[in-house]
């Protein structure tokens, strides 16, 4: 049975991300920042999907602003060599927001921060696996990225920049990776309805990016899809970009109806 990693699996997209394989039959292996999350959700994705296993590990990503944590990674896939444990798939799905980082306001190390978490922390991660991937015939890696890669939004000036070198990362490795037989590709998400949204309510309902062109907002389950897509069904696919927006990065300006 094949295995797949997902890293900031205990809430949000994450979730929807673990249920769609698990769903599949997959083996599970999912990280989290912090030991009770992981605990609680690897308790309930066991009760849920019985037939499969699931493994849940607690990782931080950084040591602090300026140093990835490598020896937290080199321990995570060193316990799961000495477990048997092969990773056929890794989605790189955690993040670090970069909420609050306002241009003037902010020290460097909070722009580092971010930088590193979703870019220098990923490749860590892939080159890990890819390491094992290449001496078991191949896999693949599928990062969470995001429109805001291609489309700026307010006082996020860290989180797009790390989005945009993330995607020409992904393109860069899914060239050096191929010929051993690891796909790499992306998936772009655009707004999600996620515990964010339940908890600002007010924000959400007026929010430009919430009127798409099909009228409505992914949900994690769409993002959960095109993951999968990448994963078990684009044979033939790599260094490509698959956007789950509503087709909000296609328009110039959102129509926003005139009853709001």
């Amino acid at each position: 049975m094949n295995n797949v990693l997902i890293t900031g699996a205990c809430i949000n997209t994450g979730v929807a991300i673990v249920e769609k394989f698990a769903s599949e039959g997959r083996n599970v292996v999912f990280t989290g920042r912090k030991l009770e999350s992981v605990k609680e959700a690897e308790a309930r994705y066991r009760a849920q999907f019985p037939d499969v296993q699931i493994l849940g590990y607690t990782i931080d990503s950084l040591l602090d602003e300026r140093t990835v944590n490598e020896a937290a990674v080199e321990a995570l896939f060193a316990d799961l060599d000495a477990k048997g444990i092969f990773i056929e798939t890794l989605v790189c799905n955690a993040a670090d927001q970069g909420l609050g980082i306002t241009v003037f306001e902010n020290p460097l190390t909070d722009f580092q921060r971010v930088l590193n978490t979703n870019i220098v922390w990923n490749y860590c991660l892939s080159e890990h696996a890819a390491r094992r991937m290449k001496d078991n015939g191949g896999g693949n890696i599928v990062f969470v990225n995001s429109n805001t890669a291609y489309r700026a939004i307010p006082n996020r000036i860290a989180y797009s920049a790390s989005k945009g070198g993330q995607l020409g990362m992904m393109r860069a490795m899914a060239l050096d990776l191929g010929k051993y037989g690891i796909r790499v590709n992306a998936v772009l998400p655009g707004m999600i309805r996620t515990d964010r949204w339940e908890k600002n309510p007010d924000f959400y309902a007026n929010v430009p990016s919430r009127y798409t062109p099909i009228g409505d907002v992914a949900e994690g389950a769409d993002i959960a899809d095109a993951v999968w897509y990448f994963a078990a069904h684009a044979r033939n696919t790599t260094g490509a970009e698959l956007t789950v927006d509503g087709g909000n990065t296609i328009q110039l300006y959102p129509i926003v109806p005139e009853n709001g």
